[in-house]
């Protein structure tokens, strides 16, 4: 990376954070950290098999991951996105879905000419992939945003986060259709980072782009990326995939094959496992549904209000102050939780608290007020 992209990136919003992380482990009872939605849960021991089963591996595995992984996939999609036409040749794996986040306006050939429509509330890195690839991001919030446009200032990429990080906020199916129906009139392409679907905490569905409500069974001009860090605590494996219209994830494979951009064949065999198996899975969200009934009245007692949080890892909380106001007073407490300004302007009076931290931690912060 040259001097100049560096300094045109904005800096790191964690690091921002160290102060009051140090006056949270200043506490007594030591810390909790709810600030990164990182899991801390054991990884399921059949993927933890399948992964050491495959460790002899001294030959490059497949850029475009092993045709029983990508059908794999394919049926995931079927039997827990209510999506059963998703091609296993429209499937890719990635190293992460933060990887691919990062990268998506690159691979797909957008610079300086280009626009690149973010969400108002949002995960830094959209806001980073269209600065690395020299194009220009720029918010876009809420169907009345999508109208008529100049050249200019129509994106070539829009993303779309729903379950949203961080709010947790999830976007209808009638809501998707339009914003599917206008992109294709005007030639967008429609990424949807859909990493915590498998986490909704009401009776409403989590619909995916690909959903055939939504995009009338056609997935031409639209990509959903999903990450089994959360569902099957694989953070540390950088286990993810991209799906969705054949041929841009042909263009995305070939600029792949070139850079080496190559999810391990291990990490491959244990996607294979998790993707198998949705009894460790429903484990885990009834795991997290404890923890988040419990902040939930924790934060409620101290003043807090919950926002959206429909779904996801996190409670999207307020209290009416600066975010870092709330920030401070929790951190007072022990508790370090992430402000909403890391997200956009639009988030200067939430911060985010994860669900991510073991029952004892849980517990340890509910007794602190």
């Amino acid at each position: 990376m040259s001097r100049q992209l560096a300094a045109e990136l904005p800096d790191f919003p964690w690091d921002t954070l160290e102060p009051y992380k140090k006056v949270a482990q200043a506490h007594p009872d030591g810390i909790v950290d709810l600030s990164v939605g990182t899991p801390v849960d054991p990884t399921p021991a059949m993927v933890r098999e399948a992964l050491t089963a495959a460790s002899d591996a001294p030959g490059y595995p497949q850029t475009w991951g092993t045709p029983d992984l990508r059908e794999a996939v394919a049926g995931w999609f079927a039997r827990r996105r209510g999506v059963p036409d998703v091609d296993p040749d429209g499937v890719l794996p990635t190293v992460g879905s933060k990887e691919l986040v990062a990268w998506l306006p690159t691979l797909l050939g957008l610079g300086v000419d280009d626009v690149v429509g973010i969400p108002a509330v949002a995960y830094p890195t959209y806001d980073v992939g269209a600065r690395l690839a020299r194009a220009t991001p720029v918010v876009v919030d809420g169907l009345a945003a999508y109208g008529p446009q100049t050249t200019a200032t129509r994106p070539k990429l829009l993303w779309l986060n729903s379950p949203s990080n961080p709010t947790g906020a999830v976007l209808g199916a009638a809501h998707l259709a339009k914003v599917v129906a206008w992109a294709r009139a005007n030639g967008v392409v429609v990424a949807s980072d859909e990493c915590y679907a498998e986490l909704g905490w009401t009776d409403a569905p989590v619909p995916s782009i690909l959903d055939p409500q939504v995009c009338g069974g056609s997935h031409e001009g639209l990509l959903a990326v999903y990450s089994l860090s959360k569902q099957s605590n694989l953070a540390g494996y950088r286990a993810a995939f991209v799906g969705g219209d054949v041929a841009l994830v042909r263009r995305l494979l070939e600029v792949r094959k070139h850079a080496g951009m190559i999810v391990p064949w291990p990490v491959q065999r244990a996607m294979l496992a998790a993707l198998g198996d949705d009894a460790h899975v429903a484990a885990q969200k009834q795991r997290y549904a404890g923890r988040r009934t419990s902040l939930r009245e924790t934060l409620e007692r101290a003043g807090f209000r919950i926002d959206a949080s429909e779904a996801g890892l996190y409670l999207w909380s307020t209290r009416g102050e600066d975010a870092w106001a709330s920030v401070a007073w929790l951190a007072d407490r022990g508790v370090l939780v992430a402000p909403g300004t890391f997200y956009g302007a639009a988030g200067a009076q939430h911060v985010r608290v994860a669900l991510t931290a073991t029952d004892e931690r849980i517990e340890a912060a509910a007794s602190r007020w």
